[in-house]
């Protein structure tokens, strides 16, 4: 079974543990993945320490095959991101099984 973190829960998080009001969470958040993506689209890396990096990487297109009817495509070229965790997440993850 998957269960999807939301935006509404993060921001009720923050509300909760922060007592900010419900829009200047709100606020935070949508300001947290501007800065994100501004920078990714910027230097094609955003590192968050004790996280992970972002990287943004250049897909060329290619011949793909659809399996069912075995018809070979095109995948467009695209821009594509990677998510690398960093050790202290990783040990953190591992360290709470």
């Amino acid at each position: 079974m998957r269960i999807n973190l939301t935006k509404k829960e993060i921001i009720n998080s923050v509300y909760m543990q922060l007592g900010f009001s419900k829009l200047i969470s709100a606020n935070i958040l949508e300001d947290l993945f501007s800065i994100i993506l501004d920078e990714l689209l910027k230097n094609k890396k955003v590192k968050i320490p004790k996280f992970g990096t972002f990287i943004l990487r250049h897909k060329k297109s290619r011949i793909g095959r659809n399996p069912r009817t075995m018809e070979n495509k095109i995948i467009s070229e695209r821009n594509v991101i990677l998510f690398k965790p960093s050790k202290d997440l990783k040990n953190y993850i591992n360290s709470n099984e």
